[in-house]
């Protein structure tokens, strides 16, 4: 059964992922380069520094330091434009340079005016930091042709020569400027309904403007034009230095220290006060596929494997077993769909007002419909017969090859690494019918002991399904109980700050008594039941700026279940940036 597929939510990127699919559509190298790393981009966006510049708290003497290691860095680029300039073999591109060059020359002047006006100091000496003189050091070096990971320097003596330098070059440095934008204009979006309150807005303003997208596009364009003579090997090399840099770019913004309270990290930040426990959904929160429709895809399978080819006879029997196998699944799927729309109409009559804050007994109360459909459904599965002879192997096979949603492969492997080294735990809560085929889908990617799976249970007999499943978590108010019960038997002297991921109704219960409930795409049937009783939804960076404007001191928490907001994300990138960090 396809339970009800959740959209996509907007992605945090404004025109700037616009206009680089755009690019790509048409042929873009810097389109295309950009696209493949804009997820990673958002790891910028959640770094303690960029946070708190973006909720106003970042401290003058942090922002100077930021200044200051920032003009080590258009020093460098100044230098390597210049030095790209002297390999350009045509008018038109060595042009194109000394434009970009004179252009970083301002953008140090400008710096100066704007600290001036506050009163920071930018003259003073600012010892650079590793990130910085690891970037710069990686720009400059690519200049001269010496590519990071090569054999040594290139020869630069020829016109060819030249010309490809001038295209790696450019590769590296291109990153930087569209970078920047994007911060920017992601800062301004933000920030647009502040005023002029802000105390950094002349700032964000100046590298959201037109004119700084105009300079991101001139070097985009200018590595496209050098990009047109180089071949495939060629051009992955470009590819691989616009990585690095982004790497680099990533690195320089994560070192940057603050002096006060940052709410990001969530997981390094809250390590040494509470005990934090990651909660997951599984169908459709971490697969692309609902397990149900994967399930009754196997059985279908296997119904076509059931007589042994010999005669036609027995051929036609097989593909008339499948038949009927995929006829019952579809009555089932479709009988499910028509119910469950029932159930919304009745919890969300159209005559009535939403509740203006949450209220969750009711919300609690009407959910019970819900759970005692899914419950009902999941009985006439069982008496179908459907499941029985899967068996466990094909389970096993088929749950290494789930398709996994973008970035959730990344976050869940991380997670084996934060299990060791801070004081959290992680836990999958699904409706799922059979926790092996959780198990093999995680499994396969190298995480299951980082995981705690609690599920329903296939019964077997000698490894082959008996087509009944052990009945643990078939609804929200399942769900709930069992996220409660682990929060009270952790045994730990710290206090739990609980985060919940899911996609559906079925998670609903368990989003709000989180301390942080995140929603991964935007279901259509959660967001109308959510609001009839009064919950709100926020994008998670919206909220996260504005809990970073609330923080006290040290101790402050602002996370607190039962606020009746939740937090919608656009991928499992920006979830892993706000709790794991770069």
């Amino acid at each position: 059964m396809q339970r009800n597929r959740p959209l996509r939510s907007e992605k945090l990127t404004t025109s700037t992922s616009l206009a680089a699919e755009a690019a790509a559509r048409d042929g873009s190298a810097a389109g295309r380069f950009w696209i493949a790393c804009q997820e990673e981009a958002v790891f910028a966006l959640y770094t303690p520094f960029m946070v708190c510049l973006a909720a106003g708290k970042l401290g003058l003497d942090v922002f100077r330091n930021y200044i200051a290691q920032n003009a080590r860095l258009l020093k460098a680029f100044a230098q390597a434009y210049q030095m790209a300039e002297g390999y350009a073999d045509d008018d038109e591109s060595k042009a194109v340079f000394k434009q970009l060059r004179i252009s970083v020359l301002k953008r140090l002047t400008m710096n100066d005016s704007v600290s001036r006006e506050w009163g920071i100091a930018t003259r003073q000496e600012v010892i650079p930091n590793s990130a910085t003189l690891k970037y710069t050091e990686f720009l400059l070096e690519t200049a001269a042709g010496k590519i990071e990971g090569g054999k040594g320097s290139l020869l630069i003596d020829t016109p060819f020569e030249k010309t490809r330098i001038t295209a790696y070059t450019v590769g590296a440095m291109t990153p930087f400027t569209r970078l920047v934008a994007y911060l920017a204009k992601e800062l301004h979006f933000h920030l647009k309904h502040k005023g002029n309150d802000h105390p950094c807005k002349k700032w964000i303003d100046i590298y959201a403007s037109a004119s700084f997208e105009a300079s991101a596009v001139q070097i985009e364009q200018l590595l496209d034009k050098l990009s047109v003579s180089l071949t495939s090997e060629e051009l992955a090399i470009v590819e691989k230095l616009y990585r690095q840099a982004m790497k680099h770019e990533i690195e320089f913004y994560s070192s940057l220290p603050i002096v006060q309270p940052a709410l990001v990290p969530l997981l390094k930040v809250h390590d040494l006060t509470h005990h934090l426990v990651i909660f997951s959904d599984f169908d459709l929160t971490c697969t692309v596929i609902d397990s149900s429709a994967t399930l009754a895809e196997i059985s279908i399978s296997i119904s076509s494997r059931a007589s042994p080819s010999g005669t036609d006879d027995d051929n036609q029997n097989a593909q008339v077993s499948s038949s009927d196998v995929r006829t019952a699944w579809d009555a089932i799927a479709k009988l499910y769909t028509e119910e469950f729309g029932q159930c919304i109409k009745s919890i969300v009559p159209s005559e009535q007002d939403a509740a203006k804050t949450l209220d969750y007994e009711s919300l609690y109360n009407n959910l019970e419909q819900i759970s005692v459909f899914e419950k009902r459904a999941n009985s006439r599965v069982i008496e179908s017969g459907l499941l029985k002879g899967i068996s466990l192997e094909d389970i096993k096979r088929v749950g290494e090859l789930l398709v996994l949603q973008d970035g959730c492969k990344d976050f869940f492997q991380e997670s084996v690494k934060m299990k060791e080294k801070f004081n959290a735990d992680f836990h999958i809560l699904s409706c799922c019918w059979c926790a092996d085929l959780m198990r093999s889908a995680f499994s396969s990617v190298g995480c299951l002991n980082a995981l705690n799976i609690h599920s329903n249970e296939f019964i077997y007999e000698e490894s082959i399904s008996t087509g009944e499943f052990v009945r643990t978590i078939e609804s929200p108010t399942d769900n709930v109980e069992t996220f409660r019960n682990i929060l009270a038997n952790l045994g730990s002297s710290k206090q739990p700050l609980s985060v919940f991921i899911g996609d559906s109704i079925g998670d609903l219960l368990c989003l709000l008594e989180a301390d942080v409930g995140i929603i991964i795409g935007s279901n259509s049937s959660l967001r109308k039941v959510g609001e009839q009783f009064g919950v709100s939804f926020v994008p998670l960076y919206s909220g996260l700026i504005k809990k970073q404007s609330e923080v006290a001191g040290e101790d402050s928490l602002v996370w607190k279940g039962l606020s009746g907001v939740l937090y919608t994300a656009s991928s499992w990138t920006e979830i892993h940036a706000f709790l794991f960090g770069a």
